[in-house]
């Protein structure tokens, strides 16, 4: 998710963020995307099983991204033109399959309320005399933070503990600069409480250091620039911290910063790339989503994603998504998706059973053509053919749609530009060498060995050469 977060995709909507891929320069980066369709089928699995124990189940027609290029699950099932699948030889890419969340048990909301308010909270006892009263002191707990996320738990944390804080504004925001939210409470007793509460462990749990760090690095931590950081100047909580990423096995380092005139402070670093990053904010489960953010960082991975099988498994109800990238990240893995789906939902019917089983034709879109064409107030323009789905689907063998189109276009002199994956176009090319005559048309060829539509309707297509040199050899 847009969030850092995960989600199984049978519970994504429509409109909602998650992360894509996109070619930038010389990389392909992670970048947000939008859902723009969500449906299901029931056909045929495959699970396909990576060398770092990541597991897929998907349709034979899904294809993932491999260092080799765009792969399917499997060979096509139909027809003679091979298309690129996967084999033990390809190596996918993206990080490897999502760790799972550490339980948020009472241990864990225990840790992070210590992560959180050592890390970042005021807890104080002011010792007054006052005439007339055995003494004036004052007790006071208080945690201010821009990010109400993190706020909001530690006080929801503390209500389960029957401790109660008022919330407010500390500081509007002006400017550049962000408002400051805090909660409070003045009672003794309360006060006591939460003292009790941070105190460390004499044998700390999983699920403690899980929330200790998610709290932690909520007060502290950074994540920018592939650097993820949590600093402090209090040597305690630094091997507090040290401690717990040991458990959870995580490679870091702590570099030590002396200053003159204030506290000397550390800084420990995760290392091991957004592999392991991934994996420190799914275990412990930070609640900051800002600081989540992998916009932009590159898809490289160190991480053993080699193909070590692909099983065929009994059929199941397989979910699948539309995006604005065409792609999108299934547990850790690079995922292609299909553009045209979306036409579907436009027609009231599913992305997912409708367009595998039916499709639409324009029985009178020539005459239809020839009538605006006719217009008085038409503006001439290119008409482009292929935007959405292929203008030469095999069914335009038998229903010419097309090509009479192409006969109103060639006999009124109208410019045109058609984009397709089919060798059926050269039936066509009496009518679009006319036009090329007369530099009214041009043709876009799709050169990779298969359709970016993933259904069999559309996915038999011919072999490159076909395409562009118009017979099977070359």
């Amino acid at each position: 998710m847009a969030d850092g977060r995960t989600r199984p995709i049978s519970e994504l909507r429509v409109g909602e963020q998650i992360y894509g891929t996109r070619r930038i320069g010389w990389y392909r980066r992670y970048v947000k995307s939008r859902v723009l369709a969500h449906w299901s089928t029931i056909k045929p699995a495959f699970r396909t099983t990576l060398e770092d124990g990541t597991k897929l189940v998907t349709s034979g027609d899904h294809r993932f991204l491999s260092h080799l290029g765009w792969k399917f699950v499997t060979a096509a099932r139909h027809g003679r033109s091979p298309r690129p699948y996967l084999t033990t030889l390809c190596k996918l890419t993206g990080t490897g399959a999502f760790a799972r969340a550490v339980t948020q048990d009472d241990e864990y909301r225990r840790g992070y309320l210590c992560g959180m308010i050592r890390g970042d909270g005021l807890l104080g006892e002011y010792i007054y005399s006052r005439e007339g009263r055995s003494h004036g002191n004052q007790y006071q707990f208080r945690l201010a933070l821009c990010d109400q996320e993190a706020l909001v738990r530690t006080r929801n944390y503390l209500l389960d503990l029957d401790i109660s804080t008022c919330g407010f504004v500390l500081q509007a925001a002006t400017g550049a600069r962000r408002a400051m939210y805090s909660i409070r409470t003045h009672s003794f007793g309360r006060v006591q409480s939460i003292r009790g509460l941070i105190a460390w462990p004499d044998s700390a749990t999983r699920t403690w250091c899980a929330g200790f760090l998610a709290g932690i690095f909520d007060a502290e931590g950074s994540f920018s620039h592939t650097l993820l950081r949590i600093a402090n100047t209090d040597p305690e909580i630094i091997g507090w911290i040290c401690s717990c990423l040991r458990l959870f096995r995580f490679a870091f380092t702590v570099k030590h910063y002396p200053y003159e005139g204030r506290k000397p402070i550390d800084v420990v670093t995760i290392t091991g790339g957004l592999r392991e990053h991934l994996r420190f904010f799914h275990t412990v489960g930070t609640a900051i989503s800002r600081k989540l953010d992998i916009t932009g960082q590159r898809v490289m991975s160190d991480a053993s994603l080699r193909v070590v099988s692909v099983e065929r498994l009994e059929a199941m109800r397989l979910y699948d998504i539309t995006t604005e990238t065409g792609d999108y990240i299934c547990d850790g893995i690079v995922a292609h998706n299909c553009y045209a789906r979306p036409s579907h939902a436009y027609m009231g019917l599913s992305p997912g059973l409708d367009f595998e089983t039916r499709l639409f034709y324009k029985a009178d879109a020539a005459k239809v053509l020839e009538a605006e064409l006719a217009r008085p107030d038409y503006v001439c323009k290119p008409i482009m053919l292929g935007a959405n789905t292929d203008p030469y689907q095999p069914v335009e063998r038998r229903m010419q749609v097309t090509r009479s189109i192409l006969e109103v276009l060639a006999r009124t002199r109208h410019p045109v530009t058609v984009l397709t994956k089919s060798a059926l176009v050269l039936r066509d090319l009496d009518l679009l060498a006319e036009l090329a005559g007369q530099g009214l048309a041009s043709v876009g060829i799709a050169l990779p060995p298969r359709t970016t539509n993933s259904s069999e309707h559309s996915s038999r297509v011919p072999h490159p050469r076909r395409r562009v040199c118009g017979h099977s050899r070359p």
